[in-house]
């Protein structure tokens, strides 16, 4: 019996203002490590993000693998809910948009394990994540995987939402 492979993500991202003083974002995306990612850079990046399974909830693996990822703990603040997307490998992606500051010099990516090269016998260490940068949006649509960009842009719509509206 074959279960659909989920996971859970924050988007850290930071409020900007263009030219004609509408707000816009900047959104904290991290370069997927280890030798398939090695060397490209369209379609290569991610929202810091993992895998979870039925015992643990979606925002408690979102909260779990930023920390892993990034190797310090989650920024207090509100999370934004951003739904649901499906990649084309099948995996759904929950995430989140969180509003905060980070340091990238701060961040000690965790690691992972493999044989490399396939066939060798050799189990080599790799980073998670080997860099991150602070990307507006039309960058990180550049840069994320396809199926991760639709958060990017609804993040998008409702910090521009949320500034239209007469409450804020």
């Amino acid at each position: 019996m074959s279960r659909s492979r989920r996971s859970a993500g924050l988007l850290l991202f930071r409020v900007t203002e263009e030219a004609a003083g509408e707000r816009d974002v900047e959104v904290l995306i991290g370069h997927m490590g280890g030798p398939f990612w090695a060397g490209r850079e369209e379609a290569a990046w991610s929202v810091p993000k993992g895998e979870y399974g039925p015992d643990e909830s979606a925002e408690a693996a979102a909260r779990r693998e930023f920390t892993e990822e990034l190797g310090v703990p989650v920024p207090p603040g509100e999370w934004i809910a951003l739904g649901e997307s499906r990649q084309r490998s099948g995996k759904t992606v929950t995430a989140w948009g969180l509003e905060a500051e980070l340091d990238v010099a701060s961040v000690v990516p965790g690691t992972f394990t493999m044989e490399w090269p396939r066939g060798s016998g050799v189990q080599r260490e790799f980073p998670e994540m080997d860099r991150f940068a602070w990307c507006t949006p039309e960058q990180a649509a550049e840069r994320l995987i396809a199926g991760q960009r639709v958060f990017v842009d609804r993040l998008r719509t409702q910090v521009r939402r949320a500034a239209a509206s007469p409450d804020a």
